[in-house]
This record gives C-alpha cells, sequence and structure tokens, in this order.
C-alpha cells in the first residue's frame, strides 16, 4: 500500500488506515463479535493498513484491550493512535484534561496496548475547565519520556458550529493555534467524505501549510457511503446512527443520489471496484497528508477499504464526486 507521512517527524503509515471504533463501541452490540474483530485488525495489518485508530473511551477500555492482543504478536507492523480527554459515565461523557489524569490515562492505555509506547497520542477533547496549553503540556512531557512519539488533536464538535452560524471548525483552529505554541501538532482527526466535506473549507488547508498530518474520520459517512444499508431498516438503539439526523428513513432515501453517482464512478473502473472505494479514493485525492480512517469490524470490510488506496480516480471522476448533491438531514 501507498506510505504516507504524518507531521514533521515523518511518520509512516499506509494511505488507509483502520478505524477500531465499531468492534466495541457506538455500533450495533449485538454485531460485535470479538474473534471476527481480531481477524479485522490482523487483515488490515496484512493489507498495509498500518494505523489503527482507537481511544480509551471506546468501550470504554474494551478496544484497547482487543488491540492488545494484536499488538502483542505484532508490534513492529502497526501504528497505534490512541486518544485521552473524555470519561465515560452511566448516561454522559465529560472531558477531563487535567495533567494529572492524562499521565495517568496514558500509562492505563500502555498497559491495555500491551506496548512501551504510543505511536500517536491525541486529545479527544478539550477540558473547558483547564487551559488546553496545560494539558498539551502534560502530553508533551509523555513525548520527552519515550512513552509517545507524536501528538495529535481531534476537531470538535460539529453540530454547536453548525447552529451558530460559525465556520464549522472555527474552535478547533484556535486550539490548534494555542496548542502549537506549546509542542507540534503531527495530526488533526476530523471528519471528511463525500457527504461531509466541511474540513476542505478551512482545516485541511492549515494542516497542508504547516505540514500536519490529517487522518480523516468517518470517510464512509457512517457506513451510508458503501450502498449497504437499506433506508428504513431501522438501527439498535444503542447504535449512534437511531440519532443521526441523516440516518432517518426520510434522509436517507432522499440521500440515494449521492451512493448512485459513487456507483456510476466505480463502474468506470472495472467489475469488483466499489461504491465505498471510491469514496475513500476521492478522500485520498485531497491532499498528499491525507490518511483515511474508515471504520471497520469485518475482515472482508478491512480488505475492501485497503484495495482504495490503489485506486486512481480522474479529473473527470474527482469533479463529477465532488459536485454530487449536498447530503440532507437537519442537524438540529
Amino acid at each position: 500500500m501507498e506510505r504516507r507521512t504524518i507531521g514533521a517527524g515523518a511518520l509512516a503509515v499506509g494511505a488507509v488506515g483502520l478505524g477500531c471504533m465499531p468492534m466495541n463501541w457506538a455500533y450495533s452490540t449485538s454485531r460485535q463479535r470479538g474473534d471476527e474483530s481480531l481477524r479485522c485488525v490482523h487483515r488490515a495489518l496484512d493489507a498495509g493498513s498500518t494505523l489503527l485508530d482507537t481511544a480509551d473511551m471506546y468501550g470504554p477500555f474494551t478496544n484497547e484491550l482487543l488491540l492488545g492482543r494484536v499488538l502483542k504478536e505484532r508490534r513492529a507492523d502497526a501504528f497505534v493512535s490512541t486518544k485521552v480527554g473524555l470519561l465515560v459515565g452511566e448516561q454522559h461523557i465529560v472531558a477531563n484534561g487535567r495533567p494529572g489524569y492524562v499521565r495517568r490515562a496514558c500509562d492505563a492505555s500502555l498497559r491495555r496496548l500491551q506496548t512501551d509506547v504510543i505511536d500517536l497520542y491525541q486529545l479527544h477533547r478539550a477540558d473547558p475547565e483547564v487551559p488546553v496549553e496545560e494539558t498539551w503540556g502534560a502530553m508533551a512531557e509523555l513525548v520527552r519520556a519515550g512513552k509517545v512519539r507524536a501528538l495529535g488533536l481531534c476537531a470538535v464538535g460539529a453540530r454547536a458550529r453548525r447552529r451558530s452560524g460559525a465556520r464549522l471548525h472555527d474552535g478547533t483552529l484556535r486550539q490548534l493555534e494555542r496548542v502549537q505554541q506549546v509542542f507540534p501538532v503531527s495530526a488533526v482527526e476530523a471528519e471528511l467524505s463525500v457527504w461531509s466535506p466541511e474540513a476542505l473549507e478551512a482545516l485541511l488547508p492549515w494542516c497542508a501549510a504547516r505540514g500536519v498530518g490529517f487522518l480523516a474520520a468517518m470517510p464512509l459517512g457512517n457506513g451510508f457511503l458503501t450502498g449497504t444499508l437499506t433506508p428504513g431498516e431501522g438501527f439498535e438503539p444503542d447504535d449512534v446512527r437511531a440519532r443521526h439526523p441523516r440516518f432517518t428513513a426520510e434522509m436517507m432515501a432522499a440521500n440515494q443520489p449521492i451512493v448512485a453517482g459513487l456507483r456510476r464512478v466505480a463502474r468506470r473502473h472495472g467489475e469488483g471496484v466499489t461504491a465505498a472505494q471510491v469514496a475513500l479514493a476521492w478522500v485520498l485525492a485531497q491532499g498528499p497528508h491525507v490518511v483515511a480512517v474508515p471504520g471497520a469490524k469485518r475482515a472482508r470490510w478491512a480488505e475492501e477499504n485497503a484495495a482504495a488506496a490503489a485506486l486512481r480516480l480522474t479529473p473527470q471522476d474527482l469533479a463529477e464526486v465532488s459536485g454530487l448533491p449536498a447530503a440532507l438531514g437537519s442537524w438540529d
């Protein structure tokens, strides 16, 4: 697989990574299988998807534990990205950016992942009660201690920005400018897909201008852009899509022209090319510093996603995909 670099430290990873969250968190519990998830991680590594993206809150903790079982055998094959800053309660999630907590959380992640070093340690969300510079400073100490190789920042939530009328990533850009004064940012993780292209406006250019890697989260639109979801089929109550305004039966039906357009481009590239692969190839075409991180919990999906790194879209393809209808669905 094509390799891409993250940050000034030139950390090399496969152009398509593996988002591990669906294996233990946020998607239908009844469809989660530990053994199948392990096969998925192994298949991804075999295919060159070296970046494994997780977080201590996924599960919570069980996602890191699962990856630890793979890393115990294949640490040299993997680039490990995990996150800190969010705590999961019974019915809520809260931020914790206190330096002491960050240090303890890192040690706990290292134990669960069964590794001596985390390749990319990301701040999941800034704590509104703690200056972000203090949190970032504690994370920088972990780099100097040899427990972490590089630092990244996840974009702040999208819905509040949409409601306020501000540019979607203004808050993240302000945070980035502040933490960059403390210690270099190697990567930014934010949603980027055919139906959520907002990062192209300001966040992606910010990263490109500074040599910062961009990890494209949800590049398949939470599964919608694969074309495998049926409008009206519904989701289990614990699935985040059950509450997502683009996943009502009405909105899924209304957004089918997006999938149809991806399939149309796929057909031009031959039998076996899928809408999902076109969606991923479009994301990768947005810049050499972009790494797509689709979530998966089945080995065959990880293999299909990895193959998208070899798909080269023509200028006509890219223009056609970029010109597809904007996604419908209120965020309020």
